[in-house]
């Protein structure tokens, strides 16, 4: 049987999740059947937890596994009372902290949402609207833009684009490359003006076929030629001369040369 793990938080409980996660990945090979348990904040709802993992562990026979992000020490030995092993995030740093600083950690439950500095959230909010706004070519208006991502179909535009938006503010738009863009072998024109801002993403062509064969099954446009054909396209396009390379370094630094 799987073993069980519970993520269990004062708050939304994606912190204990995401770090959970990425421990339990070092475990190849274990089956994990894991439960997100937030909002636990006070006795009862500690109590609550406490009485579902024991029932799960006589339920199983194996001890149930909390990885814990609480910060009310009272909450946690609730919790661990259900004989669950207990992996507290934040107990390898509260101690060397509380030393370091000279003062003893609050305990308060939800002060991550505290720390939150609202005017950098409403600037990733508006980044990820403009991301989902300007998400393959659906609003041509990039004169907003911080960056302009381009690609052909399925190449990654959209999720990166996504998560600058949404960890860094980045107002991040995309384009896809269609066929005609790529038979031309010209930068459309809605781009010219943006050169400067323009990235080009690629791929492995076989990891392409892949990814469009799950969206696109048996068709022209999952095949690894077109695939292959496409990319190979796609990175003349993108291609920029030495001579280009070596103006813009030029230029950046403020250095002036003439022909020998």
């Amino acid at each position: 049987m799987p073993r069980t793990v519970f993520f269990i938080s004062d708050s939304t409980g994606i912190t204990a999740e995401t770090i959970g996660n990425s421990i339990l990945a070092q475990f190849e090979g274990v089956e994990f059947d894991k439960h997100r348990l937030p909002f636990i904040d006070d006795a009862k709802k500690a109590e609550a937890a406490a009485l579902r993992i024991k029932t799960r562990y006589a339920q199983s026979g194996d001890r149930p596994i909390v990885v814990n992000t609480m910060a009310d020490r009272s909450l946690c030995e609730i919790v661990a009372g259900s004989g669950a092993l207990m992996l507290d995030v934040f107990a390898p740093f509260i101690g060397p902290l509380e030393d370091e600083l000279g003062t003893k950690h609050s305990g308060a439950v939800n002060r991550s949402h505290g720390l939150v500095d609202f005017a950098k959230y409403e600037a990733r909010i508006n980044a990820t609207n403009y991301a989902l706004s300007h998400d393959d070519g659906i609003d041509v208006d990039y004169a907003k833009a911080d960056l302009i991502l381009i690609g052909v179909s399925r190449s990654g535009k959209t999720p990166t684009c996504l998560y600058m938006a949404l960890h860094y503010g980045v107002s991040a738009a995309n384009y896809p490359l269609t066929d005609d863009d790529l038979d031309k072998l010209e930068l459309p024109a809605r781009l010219r003006p943006y050169k400067d801002r323009l990235f080009g993403l690629t791929i492995d062509p076989q990891r392409l076929a892949q990814i469009r064969e799950q969206r696109r099954a048996n068709s022209r446009y999952a095949t690894l030629q077109q695939c292959r054909w496409e990319l190979e396209q796609a990175e003349k396009l993108m291609h920029v001369s030495i001579e280009e390379i070596a103006s813009k370094i030029f230029d950046r630094f403020g250095i002036e040369r003439t022909m020998f």
